[in-house]
């Protein structure tokens, strides 16, 4: 399994996306044992802090990807070893691309019939040997246990290598975290967004804008009225928490001043 650090008391995975492909297509292959992949960024982190489901969920996960600048910022200022943000629709996407010389199977769940169907179409155009076995696009109103079980027959009955999830969180997490031990399925992912870029209803933010960590200012700008609070509320409030933790661990440890100093250095650099 990857390595982890605690940020905001929640293991997130500190490895690099290349190691975490490999580990994915290792279980993929073997079949077992099982592994569920969320996404972590300051937002959910946030949320986590007050959501016990949700928290437990996160917890869960056998890999949490550091999805967001503000995760690898905050793990360089507390000293930890997060190198680089894997955002969810980043590793579909590789990962897709490297299982594509052979035959493997996706079930997508999540979103609505129209993305789903756009999805199964550029498969078969750019990844012909990725097979679509099958989707489906849940109700808003929240799953009956009925519902609930007919759904994990028809994924269990489909035979799928990766169940990619993509409800939106905390919804998809608490859903995957409360079934994962009902699914017959090696990789269970919930990657929110990739669903609607790779299937193109929603444009993502330039390469350029991507790997100078400001795809954030992007999709503010495109969907202001729905991400607001997460970029002007959550993420200051995560990086201040964040710190807080870190000054705890001092007072608790009076004899690292060298590290407060240079910790603090390192906050300077990043926000003044």
């Amino acid at each position: 399994m990857p390595e982890k650090e605690l940020i905001l008391n929640i293991p997130v995975t500190s490895d690099t996306k290349e190691r975490i492909i490999k580990i994915i297509k290792e279980v993929i292959q073997n079949k077992s044992p099982q592994i569920t992949i969320f996404c972590a960024n300051p937002h959910s982190l946030v949320i986590a802090k007050y959501n016990g489901k949700f928290r437990s969920a996160l917890k869960s996960a056998d890999i949490l990807l550091p999805d967001g600048a503000g995760i690898v910022i905050a793990s360089k200022f507390l000293g930890g070893s997060i190198k680089e943000k894997i955002p969810g629709p980043d590793l579909f996407l590789e990962l897709t691309r490297q299982l594509n010389n052979s035959e493997y199977n996706y079930f997508f769940l999540g979103s609505v019939p129209k993305t789903l169907k756009r999805i199964k179409q550029r498969l078969i155009e750019e990844f012909p040997l990725i097979n679509c076995v099958g989707s489906y696009s849940p109700p808003f109103t929240p799953i009956t246990e009925e519902e609930n079980r007919k759904l994990i027959q028809l994924i269990n009955k489909s035979k799928p290598d990766v169940l990619w999830v993509g409800m939106t969180a905390p919804k998809q997490e608490k859903w995957i975290w409360q079934n994962r031990s009902k699914l017959k399925v090696p990789v269970v992912a919930a990657i929110g967004a990739a669903f609607d870029f790779f299937a193109g209803t929603k444009r993502r933010a330039p390469e350029w804008l991507r790997k100078n960590n400001l795809e954030w200012l992007y999709r503010f700008i495109h969907e202001p009225a729905r991400l607001w609070k997460r970029y002007l509320i959550s993420t200051p409030l995560f990086l201040t928490l964040a710190l807080f933790g870190k000054m705890l661990y001092w007072s608790n440890n009076k004899k690292n001043l060298r590290e407060r100093n240079q910790c603090f250095r390192k906050f300077l650099v990043l926000f003044l």
